[in-house]
């Protein structure tokens, strides 16, 4: 079978499973919450092939516990950007590979349960992943954790390369031994995205986008995925590889606060 043709079969495999890989409900909206604009959608409305793994609904992220806000593992977005990833989506599908998706609007109720988080130095449950080389102290100081974040605007995405046909990524048991973020691709968390050089959120000067150390096929992949959400109208973060911004945002200066769930949507 030709690559051409091998390509073809992991779409339509893709195209096939998207009922199975959107995202479950969990749980139910508190009433009297005030919902998000008109101008935000659900995602997986707009382009039910990206993938998602919304560490932030789950423990296997830098705090180790569901973040506040997080009621569904949605991605929800301004359909402007939404539109933008369905269009990078299109163009990396073709060269054998799809989006998945981290993290995308996040509550500011969100933000505030990092900055708690941060400020107690005696919980460093996740450390030795996320932060092995960084005293918890200096997180405010070396820009890891600030009391204001862009995702929180609605058109910032967190999102990584997964190469066709999508391999089985298994569960992260809470507890498991933990392996630094930056360790070989094949020692780390078993995250079924290609190799980026570390893995998400890993707080580290080798997630900085442009890190010299980073070469060979995790290179080529961090370059894939900032030429090709530049060309949709994305900025990428310099110092994470996995953060993109669209440059015209349609809230540039508006922080929401309404639950991360279909139910907050108008």
């Amino acid at each position: 079978m030709s690559r051409t043709s091998r390509l073809s079969a992991a779409v339509l495999a893709l195209l096939s499973c998207v009922a199975f890989a959107a995202p479950a409900a969990a749980g139910g909206d508190s009433g009297g919450e005030k919902g998000a604009p008109p101008e935000f959608v659900v995602l997986n409305d707009v382009d039910p092939t990206i993938r998602y793994d919304i560490r932030y609904f789950g423990r296997h992220n830098f705090v180790g516990d569901r973040i506040d806000g997080y009621r569904q593992p949605q991605c929800v977005l301004t359909r402007a950007a939404a539109t933008a990833l369905r269009n990078a989506q299109r163009t990396l599908l073709r060269q054998g590979y799809t989006l998945k998706v981290y993290d995308c609007y996040r509550p500011q109720r969100a933000v505030d349960h990092f900055v708690r988080w941060a400020q107690d130095l005696d919980d460093e449950r996740m450390k030795a992943e996320f932060y092995p080389n960084v005293d918890k102290s200096r997180l405010f100081a070396d820009g890891y954790i600030a009391e204001k974040s862009g995702h929180s605007r609605g058109s910032t995405v967190d999102l990584t390369l997964v190469e066709l046909p999508v391999r089985p990524q298994r569960p992260y048991h809470p507890g498991e031994p933990l392996v630094p973020c930056f360790a070989p691709v094949e020692e780390r968390f078993p995250d079924n995205g290609v190799d980026m050089g570390t893995g998400y959120d890993c707080f580290d000067p080798l997630s900085h986008t442009d890190n010299p150390a980073i070469t060979g096929a995790a290179r080529h992949h961090r370059d894939l995925l900032r030429g090709t959400l530049a060309d949709v109208g994305f900025r990428n973060l310099p110092e994470e590889w996995w953060h993109f911004t669209l440059n015209d945002e349609p809230f540039p200066d508006t922080y929401f606060d309404f639950p991360v769930s279909r139910g907050a949507l108008n």
